[in-house]
């Protein structure tokens, strides 16, 4: 009898989890795309096994973060873009946000070029790709409803794990990696320390910030369900580290040792094949492919999603187009413009990744800023404001940005 009542709390317990699943998952795997792939790809190219000890910071940064950012949005069942308004005023909100978007539609011609690469390694052309998976993610926002989107974005976060076959297929040096994790080492050059706050910048963008408040928000989460939804945080920050693991960890087994350069995620896909096998690099093409598509739907939605909140316009992946019309309007613009530059003859699309990073590492300071000043007032948070530590996890964090914003700057004065 015990026995059989222990079930049924257990199977309950799995239900609710079930139920409350999704949001830290889908914004934790949706943070290893095109970009974050080809900042993973060329640190296990150029440094082996050597950056793999970096994960461990970005992980406990990440997890910190995103329960921080979850908790906010559960107690006071506003976005992050309406409470930095309702607090900062509407001349703040607009430049931060005018930077944000510019930032996003850059962010998201790199997703599309992650697209366009990942399908020519299967002989696909992208005037076929880019516009065939625009017209997807479309309909599945625009057509689609809340529940729909999140179950398919669920497959693709469980998609990305085929990085682990791909790198397992490298043969890789597991007491190598043992060490390299143990015993950390740097090279004291500018180089090394932009890989490496490039690798721990990766892991959190402006933009991960809102669409995980709007995505708590928009499923209905309450405070009672708070241990349940930090334990989809933590599930969803495991699966970004241990997807960025395997994908250094296939690039340091293959083309590290065998002095293979590369600039670009589909590079590392095109060298894999005499090194690793057709398989390994179809693999690795793949996991490219669906990390694009999955940021190329996320990226723009969250982007709708805090504009909108920012200016007080409707948005929601359940509201009919009538209903909020400035948020699919906005969504498909971004869309198209992005899809648009990818498919322009002799786009500079290096210029625009690299301009789009920069604007995103100057303003994801400002944003953590307002996130912890914000989720520190007890008019707004009440008793669910954050300890110690996590303040402390915080502010450390924003210092770290703001000095990688500052080398992201001053880099190209010295080396003049």
């Amino acid at each position: 009898m015990v026995f059989k009542k222990y079930n049924q709390n257990l199977y309950k317990k799995i239900g609710l989890f079930l139920a409350v699943l999704g949001p830290g998952l889908i914004t934790g795997s949706v943070d290893n795309d095109a970009g974050g792939i080809t900042t993973y790809s060329v640190a296990g190219a150029v440094y082996g096994y050597n950056l793999l000890w970096t994960l461990i910071p970005s992980f406990i940064v990440l997890v910190v973060i995103q329960e921080m950012n979850a908790r906010m949005g559960i107690v006071t069942g506003k976005g992050l873009a309406t409470l930095i308004r309702e607090n900062a005023g509407v001349k703040i909100t607009f430049f931060i946000f005018m930077g944000l978007l510019l930032a996003d539609i850059g962010n998201t011609t790199t997703e599309f070029a992650g697209v366009a690469g990942s399908l020519e390694v299967f002989g696909v052309s992208k005037y076929i790709s880019v516009p065939l998976v625009a017209a997807i993610v479309w309909i599945l926002v625009v057509k689609g409803t809340y529940t729909i989107a999140e179950r398919i974005f669920l497959i693709f976060s469980v998609s990305l794990l085929t990085y682990v076959v791909s790198a397992i297929l490298g043969h890789p040096h597991w007491g190598t990696i043992g060490h390299s994790i143990a015993h950390p080492e740097m090279k004291a050059d500018n180089q090394t320390l932009t890989m490496v706050l490039g690798i721990v910048g990766t892991t959190i963008a402006p933009w991960m910030q809102f669409y995980m408040q709007s995505t708590v928000i928009e499923k209905g989460l309450k405070i009672t369900q708070y241990k349940y939804v930090l334990a989809d945080i933590v599930i969803g920050c495991i699966a970004t580290v241990v997807v960025a693991f395997f994908i250094i960890v296939a690039c340091a087994s293959t083309l590290h040792v065998n002095n293979v350069v590369i600039n670009e995620a589909k590079d590392a896909a095109m060298a894999l094949k005499p090194l690793a096998g057709e398989f390994a690099s179809q693999l690795f093409a793949f996991g490219l492919f669906i990390a694009s598509i999955f940021s190329a739907t996320i990226l723009p939605l969250a982007t709708a999603f805090y504009v909108c909140e920012a200016f007080g316009f409707e948005a929601g992946i359940d509201k009919k187009w009538n209903e909020a019309q400035e948020f699919y309007t906005l969504y498909t613009v971004i869309l198209i413009l992005a899809a648009g530059i990818i498919l322009w003859p002799n786009a500079p699309l290096i210029g625009i990744s690299l301009w789009s990073q920069v604007i995103n590492a100057i303003l994801l300071p400002v944003v953590l800023i307002c996130m912890i000043l914000l989720v520190n007032k007890k008019k707004i948070m009440g008793e669910h404001t954050n300890k110690p530590v996590v303040n402390a996890i915080g502010w450390i964090t924003v210092g770290i940005l703001i000095g990688l914003s500052l080398l992201l700057l001053i880099m190209p004065m010295i080396n003049k």
